[in-house]
């Protein structure tokens, strides 16, 4: 059964705040292979006119992922999360994410349509730091495999 496109518009609370450290920083650095000083180093990452170290710039989806989960799990939305795949993530910067930030993500369903029998969903994360400062907007499409031919 197709999603509903009346859910389009449905915003979700916004998270607890995520304490960006150091340490995560170079870690999702390290996963990624990406040796920048900025994402290491306070010294370099100041030199650049940055307060304290910078994360990479899909460091976000960490905990935009983790906030769509009050999407994909709303029972009033029917999602099956096993027919899931990641179509697509953009990101959308005021500012880079730093160390020190203390940021939560408010969800909304920006779209809903259907194509060839597949169920497409677009989630918007607005990221904003525990002052209010926007931060980052993820986007993030996800697609729903039909049964079609099943």
């Amino acid at each position: 059964m197709p999603l509903d496109p009346s859910f389009i518009g449905r915003s979700y609370p916004p998270t607890a705040p995520y304490e960006v450290g150091r340490e995560k920083i170079r870690e999702f650095a390290d996963a990624i292979g990406d040796a920048n000083p900025a994402f290491r180093d306070p010294e370099a990452a100041k030199a650049l006119g940055h307060p304290d170290v910078v994360a990479p710039p899909t460091f976000p989806f960490l905990i935009t992922y983790r906030a769509a989960g009050q999407v994909v799990e709303d029972p009033e939305l029917g999602l099956d999360f096993t027919r899931v795949v990641h179509g697509d993530q953009k990101f959308t910067y005021t500012r880079p994410v730093r160390a020190g930030d203390r940021l939560a993500v408010t969800v909304t369903i920006d779209a809903i349509k259907s194509m060839v029998g597949n169920d497409i969903l677009t989630v918007r994360g607005e990221v904003h730091e525990a002052s209010g400062e926007h931060v980052v907007t993820a986007l993030m499409t996800l697609v729903a495999r039909g049964t079609v031919g099943e």
